[in-house]
């Protein structure tokens, strides 16, 4: 992994909220919605040094960018977003590592990451928010304010887990933030949302209107919809 620093922001003991593209691109559309929100600015990248597959663009192949960007605003940094996370191990605990040397380097108390909840339970259009942190103290805190904690025991694979333990183990207290979802390949903006409006409450910052993301999420139920929608009688489907 190869980290570039663009520039050297003046910022005071910021929060950080870093997560990746995941089930349901939920990181990604987060991520990325706040960072379109509140105009952030670039000041550092990441790249990663040895993609794992190239692009066939049809007779021809080019290589991936793969890249991830910190960017900032106020008292607030931002990683992540984007498409994919690293493919080795060895680059993803780089990555992991790399948030927590920003993270002390500007007296960063707090590390928030978010992500995907599988679950078989039907959804409706409110899915629920469940939240995890650091300690078993944070977790009882989280609850006592009413917070949803995450239901059971269960691994939390990927970027958008293991930088909690890095976290932990770095004295950063952090909080997981999952929104329910039923199907991971698909786009998941009402999981996006509710993590949103979650965040929100959490870091008293406000993001912004998120009424994009349930014309989105509309949108993609009526392309379900109409993908199993008869046509010319019960033979034929679209």
């Amino acid at each position: 992994m190869d980290f570039f620093q663009e520039s050297d922001p003046d910022l005071k003991k910021p929060i950080v909220i870093a997560a990746m593209q995941d089930m349901g691109n939920v990181g990604s559309i987060v991520v990325d919605f706040i960072n379109n929100n509140l105009k952030t600015k670039k000041f550092r990248t990441a790249k990663s040094s040895y993609p794992s597959y190239v692009l066939d663009k049809g007779g021809y192949i080019d290589l991936p960018d793969e890249k991830w960007e910190y960017r900032y605003v106020d008292d607030l940094i931002v990683f992540g977003g984007g498409a994919g996370q690293p493919q080795s191990s060895e680059e993803l605990h780089a990555l992991c590592q790399d948030v927590i040397d920003i993270s002390k380097k500007y007296s960063v108390k707090f590390i928030y990451t978010l992500g995907g909840f599988h679950t078989n339970r039907q959804l409706g259009k409110s899915p629920q928010t469940f939240v995890t942190g650091t300690s078993a103290q944070l977790a009882t805190q989280l609850e006592k304010s009413n917070f949803d904690i995450t239901p059971q025991k269960s691994l939390i694979t990927g970027f958008n887990g293991l930088v909690l333990g890095y976290a932990k183990t770095n004295g950063i207290q952090g909080i997981g933030l999952y929104g329910e979802l039923n199907e991971p390949a698909i786009p998941q903006y009402r999981a996006a949302k509710g993590i949103i409006k979650t965040l929100e409450k959490l870091t008293y910052h406000k993001f912004g209107d998120t009424a994009e993301l349930d014309m989105m999420a509309d949108d993609i139920d009526e392309k379900i919809k109409n993908r199993w929608t008869p046509k010319y009688g019960s033979n034929f489907f679209i």
